[in-house]
């Protein structure tokens, strides 16, 4: 499993990259803090992976990260080839690039 640190992805946020930043918790963890991504809760994704561009590099985050791997294990199954898992989630994120961030 491919995995991407919090400050390669800042990184690449900051480089204007193109890439799809897939967000797989629930909607009120999204609404404590987020990135930005795109909200697509780990229970709905098999059912909603039209929406996504296999095309296009997907970094997959969850909170701490174990979700994401889930997810990112879904996505590759269903032939999406471009699959990293952001290790260590919102949380890393907000320990080691935004201390604003709230931490749940």
């Amino acid at each position: 499993m491919k995995e991407i640190t919090v400050h390669e992805l800042k990184e690449k946020k900051e480089k204007g990259e193109k890439f799809t930043l897939l967000d797989v918790r629930e909607k009120f963890e999204y609404q404590i803090s987020n990135l930005n991504g795109t909200l697509v809760p780990l229970q709905q994704l098999k059912d909603r992976l039209d929406e996504l561009d296999k095309d296009k590099e997907i970094v997959v985050m969850c909170r701490s990260g174990s979700r994401s791997v889930t997810a990112c294990h879904t996505l590759k199954e269903n032939g999406f080839e471009n699959v990293v898992n952001l290790k260590g989630g919102v949380n890393a994120w907000a320990r080691e690039i935004d201390s604003s961030m709230p931490v749940y």
